[in-house]
């Protein structure tokens, strides 16, 4: 890892001077802006006189648009006419907050906006009421972050361990994922190309739908350059944060990179790059993320016929959105030939949350039978900033290998790898990370994955074998009838019969319709009271048969809502019954005993039924009208490797090992 905690160490010493008018997480409203303006002025300062002189002249000559032949000289993507730099600045301390302002006004758009999103100017008033903005530009003005000094990579680093000091408490997978797991996954998602993008002349397209502060971009452009320095790399990225945005963009205008490919906003409300396709997409969004606030719009989407809309495969719980950043990215999935590749990471819950008919199901069902999901990584636990839990690389494409000639056939295919183990402890933790992969483990799990073979650490399954079908399975409804005093009673416990004393209609009309009810209720009651009440009834159709004579003979219409309260009242499950019937003579379910069994997609169902269930139950069914397809991942069982437990000798000679200890140690006490 690049050496960049004596840089970091620097700039925090500078946050600690704002301690008291700021607290420790408003540091980053001042030390974020003033970093990127610094950088600025670092790659601005070798041209900065003669950009001067070329404005004066320009402005003569009453030319409009001077930016293009101002970048030419500043060499860069954006440039500053203001006579300010740092230097200046300083020496000027009784005026340093208007002239920081007529500073950071004299920057092309391009660059000024990126400021401006950060809310800079509110600081600036601050600072300069606090005595603080002379002493934190003097400060910033020590440490030179020019990209020959400190590059792109190292700055990034800078970036991202300010933020993680600045939000201690954020969320996991906000701002940033640590370096080497982005090295993995662009190491993953290009390794299949590796070949093909050695072309000359080649243009790539790389996109990240939660870019933060532009880590993944940035590692993905560096590979690709390291593997052909001709190639053309195009990113893109949008970011909901405004500070990680304004870091990202002026990141990508220092590199040369077009920063207008870099978008404010949230991904799914306000899909930034609307209608384009990228060949290359990697993302990190925060795990677990509600969609309450957007709901409203991704219904809309998702009643958008197929992808139309770009939720079409299923909308997931309210409390998870993880499954709608991966549709959103296998929306902008080129439809060519080569088509598109995408890495997304997750947490444990988009594998296996919900069952068969679900939102996350339907989800899942959709990728793997469109035959997308290639193959999935298991990370080493504590491996971010923010959290601890475990979680998963999903590699996702339209274009599996189907060629032998380029590489492992992957149709119909789906890898697991299981690289848990694959990590070092690290000498000093930083928040919840505590573990780290080398460059070794990254090139082994990047090898294991490759290869596409079966070992300890690698599993291949076709795509079948993670879905299943979810039968009902039925049992026939038993039960006994008896016109006993204590059944008698339940009948007040039956909508139906409660519904007799109730009335809608207001006053006298409704007065009398409840006396007539009540008058019912105390008819049905001695009705009942006349059938003999030794009698226990293990037919239903028997007991249905008399008591419709019962009630005949008492002149009370039963209709059949009340006959079903009646019966419901006087019955009691009894499993030495004969079975209820409908009016077909087909057996009715009993719904206490119902059950479900999960049978592998490849398993007939009824082959299943009579080898695991007819067995035990042999009076039990399918259900067929309620089977439903589901699919779920379960990783950690595939890997699963059984641990025997310790002899009860050897268990039994360390506890009293324990005691002769704990009894020794005692002795000494009461001898002192």
């Amino acid at each position: 890892m690049i050496n960049f905690q004596d840089k970091v160490n620097f700039i925090w010493s500078i946050a600690e001077l704002l301690r008291g008018p700021y607290k420790k997480e408003q540091y980053g409203d001042v030390i974020l802006p003033m970093a990127v303006l610094r950088r600025f002025d670092c790659v601005l300062a070798a041209t900065k006189q003669e950009v001067l002189e070329k404005y004066e002249a320009l402005k003569k000559s009453g030319l409009q648009n001077m930016d293009p032949v101002l970048n030419r000289i500043s060499k860069q993507e954006f440039n500053n006419t203001s006579k300010y730099d740092f230097e200046k600045l300083l020496a000027d301390p009784d005026n340093i907050a208007n002239n920081l302002r007529n500073y950071i006004n004299g920057f092309s758009k391009n660059a000024r906006e990126i400021i401006e999103h950060f809310d800079f100017d509110k600081q600036i008033t601050k600072l300069n009421d606090n005595n603080l903005l002379y002493l934190v530009v003097s400060e910033f003005n020590k440490i030179d972050l020019h990209p020959d000094v400190v590059s792109n990579t190292e700055m990034g680093y800078i970036f991202e361990e300010l933020i993680r000091r600045f939000s201690e408490h954020g969320e996991a997978g906000d701002h940033y994922t640590p370096r080497e797991v982005i090295r993995l996954m662009v190491n993953i998602l290009l390794n299949e190309d590796n070949e093909e993008l050695t072309q000359p002349g080649l243009v790539v397209t790389v996109y990240d739908c939660c870019a933060g502060t532009g880590g993944m971009l940035s590692v993905a452009e560096q590979y690709l350059k390291e593997l052909n320095p001709g190639i053309q790399v195009e990113l893109f990225g949008q970011e909901i944060n405004p500070q990680s945005f304004s870091i990202c963009k002026s990141d990508m205008l220092i590199k040369g990179q077009n920063a207008d490919n870099i978008i404010l906003g949230d991904s799914f409300t306000e899909d930034g790059h609307r209608g384009r396709t990228f060949r290359y997409m990697l993302t990190n969004p925060p795990f677990g993320v509600e969609w309450k606030k957007a709901e409203k719009f991704i219904r809309e989407e998702y009643e958008k016929e197929g992808f139309n809309g770009r939720f079409g495969a299923g909308l997931p719980r309210i409390s998870d959105g993880s499954l709608l950043f991966l549709q959103h990215l296998i929306s902008k999935m080129k439809q060519d030939e080569k088509g598109s590749r995408i890495a997304i990471i997750f947490n444990g819950s988009p594998l296996f949350t919900g069952d068969a008919g679900s939102g996350e199901s339907e989800i899942r069902r959709w990728i793997i039978e469109n035959d997308m999901l290639e193959g999935i990584i298991a990370l080493p636990d504590q491996l971010f900033y923010n959290t601890g839990i475990s979680t998963y690389i999903w590699i996702v494409t339209n274009r599996k290998n189907s060629d032998p000639m380029r590489g492992p056939v992957r149709t119909g295919k789906i890898q697991l790898v299981n690289a848990v183990d694959f990590y070092q402890k690290m000498r000093k933790s930083l928040g919840n990370k505590r573990n780290e992969i080398t460059e070794e483990q990254i090139k082994e799990i990047t090898r294991i994955y490759g290869e596409f073979k079966e070992n300890e650490y690698c599993k291949i399954f076709d795509n079948e074998d993670f879905g299943y079908q979810k039968i009902v399975v039925e049992r026939p409804l038993r039960l006994n009838f008896q016109v006993t005093e204590e059944r008698i009673n339940n009948l007040y416990n039956e909508t139906a019969f409660k519904k007799l004393v109730e009335s809608r209609k207001k006053g006298a009309a409704g007065l009398k319709e409840i006396e007539e009810g009540k008058k019912l209720q105390q008819q049905i009651i001695e009705t009942l009271k006349t059938m003999d009440s030794t009698i226990l009834y293990k037919n239903r159709d028997a007991f249905t048969k008399a008591l419709r004579k019962a009630f005949k003979d008492s002149d009370i219409k039963l209709d059949s809502t009340l006959l079903k309260a009646i019966l419901s009242a006087l019955s009691e499950k009894d499993e030495t019954a004969d079975i209820c019937a409908d009016n077909k003579s087909n057996p009715e379910p009993d719904p206490d005993l119902r059950d479900t069994e999960n049978v592998p997609l490849k398993e007939d169902i009824h082959e299943y039924f009579e080898r695991e269930v007819k067995p035990h139950v042999p009076d039990a069914w399918i259900d067929e009208s309620k089977t439903k397809i589901g699919y779920e991942i379960p990783f950690t069982r595939h890997f699963y490797k059984y641990q025997p437990l310790r002899p009860s000798e050897e268990i039994m000679k360390e506890i009293r090992e324990l005691e002769q200890s704990i009894l020794e140690k005692l002795k000494k006490v009461i001898g002192e």
